[in-house]
């Protein structure tokens, strides 16, 4: 259990060893978990690192555990106080990256160039498709993707994989509710590629062995044409902008459930944030790939849990309580 706060079985094993039998010294820690004595000794170095053990006061030499209420809680709050920097490291690159991108594309890339409608966007995708040699990471924003976009997308990715390559899909964390784009993403992990769902994601982007990507030139209309870029600056910018939202985001097939202080699911978090901006359902709604129905629905949740009558309520009862 406590694997998920990045512990080794281990070190998790001689931590609860020691919060139940606290009399007990390395040597019988060793006997009790099946491990030598060097490695209670290097589980105790693991467990002092996130300060689940401190030195003891009563047997000078010896370590004891720290109560999971003040370790654990406090282990749980640098977590979420790394999430909270990464998030706004995030936003910070976010804003950059649109920035770079929309003045981009003013003018006809030096190093790059515009293709015109989906025919051009695909005959480029399968051009580098099939001189990839490493990874392709690719951000897909939107409820859904179309059967015969994910049709084509199939085969490429298929020469790909067989080559050997890295792929990594980010899609919204609505997608889940659908069939075939969830399908898709299933096949794909099969197959070795990686998946995983967000519920705020950066504009549509694909990205060929960090050399090469793709960026729409409308964010509004992905149809209409896409920027070709091989700068390596906005790749970088670019790549770093995928990793973050790639490091927050939930793998396809797992679950990650709601805050436990505070009941929020991600999506409901974004909603509230999103809503407090002054954006209207349907366009937080499109932000995170749901209908303005879904919209309410999860509205209603939380001004019931909050105990409040109007969304105005709900927002101010969310900052008092430090749901946001």
């Amino acid at each position: 259990m406590l694997e998920a706060l990045g512990l080794t079985a281990a070190a998790a094993a001689v931590y609860q060893t020691m919060l139940d039998c606290p009399e007990l010294g390395v040597e019988l820690l060793a006997r009790h978990c099946a491990l030598t004595p060097g490695q209670v000794h290097d589980c105790l170095e693991e467990l002092g690192q996130i300060m689940l053990v401190r030195a003891s006061s009563e047997h000078p030499g010896q370590m004891r555990a720290v109560s999971p209420e003040v370790g654990l809680a406090d282990v749980l709050a640098r977590q979420e106080a790394d999430l909270a920097a990464r998030r706004a490291q995030l936003a910070s690159s976010r804003a950059t990256v649109t920035r770079m991108v929309a003045e981009r594309a003013e003018r006809r890339a030096t190093h790059g160039e515009r293709l015109l409608g989906m025919d051009a966007i695909q005959t480029r995708l399968e051009e580098l498709g099939r001189v990839v040699e490493h990874e392709v990471l690719g951000v897909h924003p939107g409820s859904s993707m179309r059967p015969e976009d994910l049709a084509a997308a199939r085969e490429t990715d298929t020469e790909a994989l067989a080559r050997g390559v890295a792929l990594k899909s980010l899609h919204q964390e609505a997608t889940r509710s659908c069939p075939h784009t969830t399908a898709f993403g299933h096949w794909l992990l099969s197959s070795g590629g990686e998946v995983r769902t967000a519920p705020v994601l950066p504009q549509r982007l694909v990205i060929f062995d960090r050399a090469n990507a793709l960026v729409p030139i409308d964010p509004m209309d992905s149809r209409k044409g896409a920027l070709h870029v091989t700068e390596p600056g906005i790749i970088a910018a670019l790549v770093n902008l995928f990793e973050q939202t790639w490091s927050t985001a939930v793998p396809l097939g797992a679950v990650r459930p709601g805050d436990p202080q505070t009941g929020l699911t991600d999506t409901e978090r974004e909603l509230l944030r999103l809503l407090g901006t002054g954006l209207t359902d349907d366009a937080a709604g499109q932000r995170l790939g749901i209908s303005s129905r879904t919209v309410g629905r999860h509205m209603a949740s939380v001004m019931e849990r909050l105990g409040a009558a109007s969304r105005f309520e709900a927002g101010i009862k969310a900052a008092q309580r430090g749901w946001l």
